[in-house]
């Protein structure tokens, strides 16, 4: 979509275009879905924290910053819906003995060839409270002093909540390799090949894992 096209659709958004609603939402639904979808547990869950982001856009589309990126802002929506919806849907486990929690350390996640869909369903198949703070820092690169402020924990919850994620994550992962492994050696071909080509998660190439 060229900037002059997305110009227009917002003008018609501020004036509450249904025509030019449409328009938008359908042109950046997999870019929002996409958001939407690391934070949530499926794919209904994600549709429905889209569709309450989408409503936040169209209400606020009047004070967008047209000297900012488009994207990044509805991003941010989309990501702050996200965690309005883990907030009102609060179950995390908290640890209970964060004394150690400044020492933890952070597992190293193999470089594997799982391609995005398989790595995105085992962060979806995290308890929400976990999958929450693994975006936040992994993915979205947030500090654990920002997440303490985002989330209302504090700091020692959100470094053991990250741990415990990428031990939960490391060990679906070695699932999954030796699931894989095992087929290989009886000479079946799964239906979603967790051993295919060498693709490097795109989850991981935006900003990386960070250490």
């Amino acid at each position: 979509m060229g900037e002059e096209e997305l110009r227009q659709l917002i003008r018609g958004c501020i004036e509450q275009n249904r025509k030019s609603q449409k328009m938008l939402y359908k042109a950046f639904y997999g870019f929002s879905m996409a958001i939407c979808l690391r934070y949530a547990g499926d794919r209904d869950e994600a549709a429905e924290v889209m569709n309450q982001g989408f409503f936040k856009v169209f209400t606020k589309i009047s004070s967008y910053d047209a000297d900012r990126p488009f994207k990044a802002w509805l991003g941010r929506i989309m990501m702050n819906v996200s965690i309005d919806y883990y907030r009102a849907n609060l179950k995390m486990a908290y640890a209970e003995d964060l004394e150690n929690a400044e020492h933890i350390y952070d597992v190293n996640m193999a470089d594997n060839n799982l391609n995005y869909n398989d790595l995105l369903a085992m962060v979806q198949q995290l308890p929400q409270g976990y999958r929450t703070v693994f975006n936040l820092f992994a993915i979205d690169g947030y500090s654990h002093e920002e997440i303490a402020d985002m989330l209302n924990i504090n700091i020692g919850t959100s470094k053991s909540n990250l741990f415990k994620a990428r031990q939960k994550l490391k060990q679906m992962i070695t699932d999954a390799d030796s699931s894989a492994n095992y087929n290989k050696r009886i000479d079946f071909n799964p239906v979603v090949a967790m051993n295919g080509a060498a693709v490097k998660p795109k989850l991981y190439n935006n900003k990386g894992i960070r250490e």
